[in-house]
């Protein structure tokens, strides 16, 4: 059951206009520390996650403290996986699951989340942004249990078709930083049997057809691994054989969708050799790929602070992509 719209969405700000014939990014607008709230809510599991709770885990969110003054929230110990759903005022078919940031060990809300969903369904997009469970967490499903929620999450969107306005073979999933994780494994594991179908929607594929990797964590080996992706993920001592599984760049294939990856190279956070890895992984298996260095820019911007700099161009350089391959008009 959707949860009903709160309040009026309001427009997003920094990002420089980019048109072309049929498509038109939404004007600059100033931030506001308002909370942005979805149209809709949509619960991922109708009759609860695989395998149960575990016992004494309660979702909670946090409010953070950032040098903007806007609002910063992160959903801690995640049990009720949705998706925060963002209906463009004209569709134009197009679809984006947003996988929002956090280490693993929380999933940001606005940053990486709300203010991306906002900024891409004003220029037509149908934007669902992500609430996954998190690894570390006791889930029967251990590491796999992000997967699990990624996948489930593009099915129920194919499932919405008709009734968000979305075509099926146009959704993008774009995932920032340990999010950019979970989109990775989504494009290289679509099709991994890692739950039972629960209803009809599981029947759909899991593919996506686009992936945007923004500044992720890509990479478990040391020493360019992100530590707290990694502990939250594998635990305090993995396995070779599972620090290579995890790792994105041994997991590509020949049919993964179309990858656009973006860094900045002075990232202290998350080295930029993951994305450098995994552009060269992908260009070895002749996969599609096109890849954004930026000279400076740091970690987990999102949208914020770029107006003026060389990162604002980001937005509209996914868009630009996304038409090339055929999921923007």
């Amino acid at each position: 059951m959707e949860l009903p719209r709160r309040s009026v969405l309001l427009s997003l700000a920094g990002l420089a206009a980019s048109a072309c014939a049929s498509r038109t990014q939404p004007a600059a607008t100033p931030f506001t520390d308002e909370e942005i709230v979805p149209d809709a809510v949509i619960p991922l599991w109708p009759d609860g996650v695989p395998g149960g709770v575990p016992a004494g885990l309660t979702e909670h969110v946090v409010y953070r403290d950032n040098p903007f003054g806007l609002v910063d929230r992160a959903a801690h110990d995640v049990t009720s996986p949705d998706l925060s759903l963002f209906r463009p005022a004209s569709p134009d078919g197009s679809a984006i699951l947003i996988i929002p940031g956090g280490g693993y060990k929380w999933v940001v809300i606005d940053k990486e989340g709300f203010e991306g969903a906002r900024h891409f369904s004003a220029g037509g997009t149908t934007a669902y942004v992500l609430r996954h469970r998190l690894p570390h967490q006791r889930w029967s499903a251990g590491a796999e249990a992000p997967l699990q929620d990624a996948q489930r999450a593009m099915r129920v969107i194919r499932s919405r078709a008709g009734r968000d306005g979305i075509d099926t073979s146009c959704v993008m999933v774009m995932g920032f930083s340990a999010g950019g994780h979970v989109a990775g494994m989504l494009a290289t594991g679509f099709d991994a049997a890692v739950y039972s179908p629960v209803d009809s929607a599981d029947a759909l594929s899991a593919r996506p057809d686009a992936a945007a990797l923004i500044y992720p964590v890509a990479t478990m080996t040391r020493p360019f691994a992100h530590e707290g992706s990694r502990l939250h993920l594998l635990g305090n001592a993995p396995t070779d054989e599972a620090v290579a599984a995890w790792s994105l760049e041994n997991r590509v294939r020949a049919d993964i969708p179309p990858v656009f990856l973006m860094h900045a190279a002075d990232d202290a956070a998350v080295s930029v050799e993951n994305a450098l890895l995994l552009h060269a992984s992908l260009r070895a298996k002749g996969c599609a790929v096109s890849m954004h260095l930026f000279e400076t820019g740091g970690h987990g911007f999102g949208l914020r602070g770029i107006a003026g700099t060389p990162l604002e161009a980001w937005p509209s350089l996914v868009v630009a992509w996304g038409r090339a391959k055929g999921i923007f008009p």
